[in-house]
């Protein structure tokens, strides 16, 4: 038979001339596969010209320029059919027969790398191509792999890519001797950084109590009591007592004509100046009760005090009950009032006005106590009678009444306590030590203060931001629903479709679990011109051999020492026939109509690489779950607002195609990021190329499985991420495609991935602070509102996907427990990079569960069809 034209197969006993494409020779003799994959399957196959002419018979002939594999006497050779014209034990490189069955035959030369079966290879330096075959007599060049570097290279001509000098490696089980090692596996994860990450976390949640602290948020006594018992001790008939050690109570009042003036509260930049500016007009003295919170806030009003000759007091730190309060509490309530006025001052006080309390006859019977223990340690209690020591509370009010009390002062002389009674030792000057344990006082609670306001208005800020992206979301996934279907609505003009053979890309480290079901769903794709390369990077299990044992023409199969997913892919590059390229993960299970979908977009000239749809298989548990409500609503989302901005910065490494001569343009797949994927579709960006979203190529993924895992996958993408937003950075100063990356991707990349999730942990600590110290309910409130946004955002998502809503379920729980951990790889991997330090390749352990997905789709459609 004659198979001509495109996907020539001969089916009879002798399949002769699948011409130019594909030409399969399936009988006793497989002739003549001229140009592209011309494979004979039977006794003899002959004659593949130019491209992969495979013999599977007794004989392969002349398979001219590119891999003419033979299991014969003749080709590439087979020990078990010896002749004269054998091309070697194992992988004989040789040209047997003759040129169009002329001229005399010739020997093959033995490759140095056993070979197993006509589509399985093993390569020595996974940094270089594939070796030439020999030399052969006729004015055809030999086949060399396509270079993948320095830009599109004609077909025919043998370019090899640039050798990488690869690091030696020690010799392990999984990597032969002499292999590279991977270039990222150079120092050890740094553990430091957490310990770092604690203290800040402990730092910032100290600075919130001590903020809430001394704003009365937190600890803040009841009010006091309208009727209570009072004290049967006798307090003697003055406002102003003191308690010796020995507990005796001598009281004093001020004498006659004098009348002392005390201040409750305060400083106030409201009222203080004010009452300062009247007290001074009319040359009166006073007592100022001050609160040491509010001392520490303004000691600039503290230090005029003192200036203009008046006297300080204590008046607690919080303006706390005293008789509510614990010893300890109530002795740190003095002693940090101390600390507020001696960083002011340098000023100590022995004056205390107990909060609360008015006259000593009305001390309630605990308030006394707390007193007298007070005054046994040396501070003098100052209560009020009305007449000879004047109550004031610091308020606007105040101002008022003092300034209508000294406008007619008549012979009554207003002046402080101290100078009332003729005490000394009221105030007194503190150690320099003291000052400056002050002084560190004092910076701790402005700063905490500060802190706190500066995590309210984060909170705020952060709070619109993420409503204005979730609007911005949702809009422009509205223009891409569109765009899309007006493309697919008839009379609306459309591209041409594309047919083209596709290489499919199939770099595969110990993935014995799904290699299988990830090659099967390929070659069950309604796209029939493919050509599937799997590149076993040195996996120790049985990926290799599970890959091998496909018998499919399509199916080549190149084993390489482990050198890292880049390297696997630049490997694959090089052995790819077609010149559109299709790079998957190996436990990725595409759609029947995955790849045709997902290379119709490069019709269009402009468009250099293709987004496909990646779900997540496994999604039974809670984990799997949360990780497909994140597919769907953040990934997918994401990609509809790249695709309409056209500023794509990942094609997501499960399923993406694109132009060989983009990638040749911008040297193939680098290995500079942990994030491949990232690094080249960025490189692609600025290199002038179109980056789109096609929604309906799905392919089906295997999640991870376990916190463990996950974290180790999300830290590899995050820290991948960030080195290739380091390494394409120039694009915000650039033009074109480049400009719209740098300015719209990498800048939305940055606040919505590094910048908010870096400060989400101290938003967190924030709003638990809120939850458990200020308004619960409105704390809740504005929870319960982000989630309900969230809740809706998550519908719109599934529905545009065509997902069940029934995971919806889970989110609440996913944004208090795992979208924590999200940011926690965030902080984990900017400090990593931060250190300088370079991350190990991190993979997942595999567990084939993403086959039932293909199971499923297997079920569905039988079902359908029946």
């Amino acid at each position: 038979m004659t198979g001509g034209g495109p996907d020539g197969y001969g089916h009879g006993d002798h399949g002769h001339d699948g011409h130019r494409t594909d030409g399969y020779g399936h009988g006793d003799h497989g002739h003549d596969g001229y140009r592209t994959d011309g494979y004979g399957h039977g006794g003899h196959g002959h004659d593949g010209y130019r491209t992969d002419g495979y013999g599977h018979g007794g004989h392969g002939h002349d398979d001219h320029l590119h891999h003419g594999a033979g299991h014969g006497g003749h080709g590439y050779g087979n020990p078990a059919h010896p002749g004269p014209q054998d091309g070697g034990q194992g992988y004989g490189s040789g040209y047997g027969d003759d040129y169009q069955h002329e001229g005399p035959a010739r020997p093959g030369a033995a490759h140095p790398q056993p070979y197993s079966y006509p589509h399985a290879y093993e390569q020595s330096d996974p940094f270089a191509a594939p070796e030439p075959y020999p030399p052969h007599d006729t004015p055809y060049a030999p086949y060399t792999p396509r270079p993948v570097t320095g830009g599109q290279a004609p077909q025919d001509v043998p370019v090899a890519p640039a050798p990488v000098a690869p690091a030696p490696a020690a010799p392990t089980p999984s990597t032969p001797t002499g292999a590279p090692r991977t270039r990222h596996a150079l120092r050890r994860d740094p553990r430091a950084h957490w310990a770092m990450l604690c203290l800040i976390l402990l730092v910032a949640a100290t600075a919130l109590v001590f903020a809430g602290y001394g704003r009365h948020e937190i600890a803040a006594t009841g009010a006091p009591r309208e009727h209570c018992s009072t004290a049967p001790e006798t307090r003697g008939e003055g406002p102003v007592v003191q308690v010796d050690r020995n507990g005796i109570v001598r009281s004093a009042a001020p004498p006659d004509g004098t009348v002392a003036l005390t201040y409750d509260g305060g400083p106030s930049p409201e009222w203080t100046p004010r009452l300062l500016d009247v007290l001074a007009a009319r040359h009166a003295k006073a007592t100022f009760f001050l609160t040491g919170s509010e001392a520490a806030a303004h000691p600039d009003l503290v230090r005029r005090i003192v200036a203009d000759g008046h006297e300080l007091g204590s008046h607690t730190y919080t303006d706390v009950d005293l008789a509510q309060v614990s010893d300890t509490r109530a002795d740190l309530e003095l002693s940090f009032t101390q600390n507020a006025l001696g960083a002011s001052t340098g000023l100590g006080t022995r004056l205390l006005r107990l909060p609360h309390t008015t006259a000593l006859t009305a001390f309630c019977e605990d308030q006394w106590e707390a007193g007298r223990r007070l005054g046994q340690a040396g501070y003098v209690l100052v209560a009020a009678d009305g007449k000879s020591v004047l109550q004031l509370t610091g308020s606007p009010q105040a101002v008022d009444e003092t300034e209508k009390l000294l406008a007619h002062p008549g012979s009554t002389r207003h002046t402080s306590v101290g100078q009332a009674l003729g005490l000394t030792g009221t105030t007194y000057h503190v150690s320099t030590l003291a000052e400056w344990k002050g002084a560190a006082f004092v910076q701790a609670q402005n700063g905490s203060r500060a802190f706190a306001d500066a995590m309210t208005w984060l909170l705020v800020v952060a709070g619109v931001i993420t409503a204005v992206r979730l609007v911005l979301l949702l809009a422009v996934a509205r223009v891409h629903v569109r765009r899309t279907r007006s493309k697919r609505r008839r009379g609306a003009p459309r591209l041409p479709p594309v047919t083209e053979p596709v290489s499919i890309l199939v770099p595969a480290y110990n993935e014995e679990a799904g290699i299988e079901a990830t090659v099967r769903s390929l070659l069950a794709s309604t796209y029939e011109a493919i050509q599937v390369v799997v590149i076993d990077d040195g996996s120790t299990d049985r990926t290799f051999e599970i890959a091998e044992s496909i018998h499919d023409p399509r199916v080549m199969v190149v084993r390489q020492p482990n050198a890292g997913k880049a390297a696997a892919l630049n490997t694959g590059l090089a052995w790819a026939h077609h010149d559109i390229i299709v790079m998957i993960d190996g436990d990725t299970v595409f759609e029947p109509d995955a790849v045709r979908r997902l290379v119709q977009p490069l019709a269009d000239p402009r468009v250099g690489a293709v987004s496909g749809n990646t779900k997540v298989g496994n999604r039974q548990g809670v984990l799997g779950r949360w990780q497909h409500l994140e597919y769907v609503i953040g990934f997918n989302l994401d990609r509809r607002m790249y695709d309409v901005l056209e500023c794509m910065p990942t094609v997501p490494g499960a399923i993406g195609a694109f132009r060989r001569d983009a990638l040749a343009g911008v040297g193939g797949v680098s290995e500079d990021t942990l994030a491949e994927d990232t690094d080249l579709t960025m490189a692609l960006c600025r290199a002038g190329w179109r980056v789109v979203y096609e929604e309906s190529a799905i392919a089906w993924t295997e999640a991870p499985a376990t916190v463990r895992q996950l974290w180790k996958q999300r830290y590899r993408w995050c820290y991948g991420t960030l080195q290739a937003m380091w390494k394409h950075r120039r694009a915000v100063v650039e033009g074109g495609q480049s400009g719209k990356l740098g300015r719209r991707g990498l800048l939305y990349l940055l606040l919505f991935q590094t910048v908010l999730p870096l400060l989400a942990p101290l938003v967190d600590v924030f709003a638990v602070y809120g939850l458990l110290f200020q308004d619960p309910g409105q704390a809740l409130g504005v929870w319960l509102g982000f989630t309900a946004v969230q809740v809706g955002t998550a519908v719109y998502a599934l529905r545009l996907d065509r997902e069940r809503f029934e995971p919806i379920w889970t989110l609440p729980l996913q944004i208090v427990v795992y979208r924590q951990l999200m940011y926690l790889v965030v902080v984990q991997s900017v400090v990593t990079a931060l250190l300088g330090s370079r991350l190990r390749w991190h993979r997942m352990q595999r567990t084939g569960t993403a086959t039932e997905t293909l199971d499923r789709t297997a079920a569905v459609g039988r079902s359908t069809a029946g």
